[in-house]
């Protein structure tokens, strides 16, 4: 296949250039298919490291049929590669959902996106900060569990959250972080609490700003000791969870090497306003506002796809540090970088490419193959 004529995103900058892709890779040259990409931005797939569900179905449900739906989905809309996420939920049930996801991370469906691994979220999170968990299916951060879960999943776990103020937090993610990246998420913690465990070997901060302790300049809590520790951040730029201002400021806080932007999606994405369900829990989607019954925002019911047209179209983030944050850097943070996250020679042939003025999909290629 050859995309000609678009504008290539090569990591840092766009740049007129032709794209070749053979036996489903990056390469030199290529024969085959040809679509003119005119008027396109063309970047590597869409890479979405935190996303529960869409279209009606969630990763939760542990379905073979569940896990289609949402990757097909998702290849709709030009997001080629995902971490299938958890929510805290029963322990027995969710080595079931691990053994699905591992059939479906070794066989990835044809014009689907790819599950390229899991992000386990709710396990190991704080009471204090809830969001939209479940406070009984919360559990002590322990080691032994998370090892059945590795095993379970066929050693696919990439992003493993905990809170930093759980006793034992610091012990557990020193071992964690041999089997995955450890994010620190829904968490109450100081400062020295978190710094504690990014020293013991966290590396991640899971939706930067939403269910942790704000940041003050006296207590600046785990978003101080992330932007002095965390090599990652992940964002939400719906313009529903964090105000275009604090959108803005992550960028520049934190540097475009460090954002990546997800969706934190649930069942309700791509779907109508209507009843859903999270975790178990009725969520309530009005003008694409997902909430509890107590009001609590319970993930989001925007693609990523969606997340980027924001953050550059009416939050005025630049728009490569938006493309960096799709891509490369959520590549990067769940240990993908050497398969997807850019364009280069003997990489999965993954685009996102995207109508240059609207910056919507206009395309979305996978394994060298056109979706639309």
């Amino acid at each position: 296949m050859i995309i000609k004529n678009g504008l290539v995103f090569r990591g840092t900058a766009l740049v007129r250039d032709d794209v070749y892709i053979e036996d489903a890779v990056f390469a030199r040259s290529a024969g085959g298919e040809v679509l003119d990409a005119q008027g396109c931005i063309v970047a590597p797939g869409f890479v979405d490291i935190h996303i529960h569900g869409a279209m009606g179905t969630d990763f939760c449900d542990g379905t073979v049929a569940a896990d289609e739906n949402i990757a097909a989905y998702l290849a709709s809309v030009g997001v080629t590669s995902y971490l299938g996420t958890t929510v805290a939920y029963d322990p027995d049930a969710l080595l079931d959902v691990m053994g699905v996801a591992k059939e479906m991370i070794a066989h990835p469906r044809p014009g689907a996106a790819a599950m390229r691994g899991i992000n386990l979220e709710g396990v190991f999170a704080s009471a204090n900060k809830l969001g939209a968990m479940q406070e009984k299916y919360l559990l002590k951060p322990d080691y032994d569990y998370l090892l059945k879960l590795h095993t379970a999943s066929g050693s696919n776990l990439r992003l493993i959250d905990v809170a930093a103020e759980l006793e034992g937090a610091e012990e557990f993610i020193a071992k964690a972080c041999r089997l995955g990246r450890v994010s620190l998420h829904h968490t109450g913690s100081n400062y020295e609490q978190a710094r504690r465990c990014f020293a013991a070997g966290a590396s991640h901060l899971t939706h930067l700003f939403n269910a942790m302790t704000p940041f003050g300049h006296r207590e600046p809590g785990v978003i101080g000791a992330a932007s002095d520790y965390a090599e990652f951040v992940e964002l939400i730029s719906d313009g529903i969870h964090i105000h275009p201002a604090a959108i803005r400021a992550a960028f520049r806080w934190f540097g475009e090497d460090r954002v990546c932007l997800i969706s934190d999606s649930m069942e309700a994405c791509g779907m109508a306003d209507g009843e859903y369900q999270l975790g178990g829990q009725k969520v309530t989607v009005v003008a694409g506002k997902a909430t509890l019954d107590s009001g609590t925002i319970a993930g989001s019911a925007t693609p990523l796809t969606e997340m980027f047209r924001r953050a550059v179209k009416e939050f005025f983030v630049p728009l490569t540090s938006a493309l960096r944050a799709c891509t490369s850097n959520p590549a990067q943070a769940a240990g993908l970088y050497d398969t997807v996250g850019s364009i280069a020679w003997g990489k999965a042939g993954d685009l996102t490419i995207l109508d240059a003025d609207t910056l919507r999909p206009a395309h979305c290629v996978i394994g060298g193959k056109l979706v639309f």
